[in-house]
């Protein structure tokens, strides 16, 4: 029963992986018309160590969007980065 458990986590995590690796920055969808904005700056936060893990193996692919629409981007790039990794404090049990 532990097995089964384990394999359907794991199968959910790949599955889960594979989705997110077609919505990671400098996958060629933004050029400099089409610049990706604010929530698309939101997304790129949350998948960055994604985006971290899969750039060791494709070089095209980076953590932060390149044509981006400026100060609205990186606002909400950076909003996503910190209440993602910093709200993990707020989970932790404390002594």
């Amino acid at each position: 029963m532990k097995s089964k458990k384990y394999f359907l986590l794991v199968a959910m995590l790949l599955a889960l992986m594979v989705l997110l690796s077609g919505c990671v920055p400098g996958d060629g969808t933004y050029t400099a018309q089409n610049q990706a904005g604010f929530f698309w700056g939101i997304w790129h936060g949350w998948v960055a160590p994604i985006s971290l893990v899969i750039g060791l193996f494709n070089h095209d692919i980076r953590i932060y969007e390149i044509n981006n629409s400026g100060w609205w981007y990186d606002l909400g790039y950076y909003l996503a980065v910190i209440s993602g990794f910093g709200g993990i404090s707020l989970f932790r049990k404390k002594k």
